[in-house]
């Protein structure tokens, strides 16, 4: 079995940004559908996204939805960019193991590959 850990720096400034952000979501898909162990993370500026995916218009919004339960946030950072309040509308993890961040450390001596778009 796989062990994946995808992690969203990208923001929500460009349309790379937006390419970015929907490979790390099909990536999760694959993952979740082939029954392995992943995370998907939304760290620094790709904590905007929560709210982005969250609006049901958007375009990946579905794809989204789709691995939601898998998704979680940087602590830090979510205050960093100003999406407390929709992330905890959506009740999502926040992850604070070092420093208010997530520790990439523990989730490389688990196992994981670690992603990064």
């Amino acid at each position: 079995m796989t062990n994946a850990a995808i992690i969203v720096l990208a923001g929500t400034d460009s349309s790379a940004d937006l390419g970015r952000v929907v490979n790390a979501l099909e990536a999760a898909r694959e993952f979740r559908d082939e029954g392995d162990d992943f995370e998907l993370i939304f760290d620094g500026a790709g904590t905007q996204w929560v709210g982005e995916l969250d609006d049901e218009d958007h375009d990946y919004h579905d794809l989204y939805q789709s691995i939601r339960d898998d998704v979680s946030v940087c602590d830090y950072c979510v205050s960093a960019y100003d999406v407390d309040d929709v992330v905890d509308e959506e009740g999502l993890e926040r992850l604070d193991e070092f420093e208010g961040h997530p520790s990439i450390r523990s989730l490389v001596d688990d196992g994981y590959e670690i992603i990064t778009f």
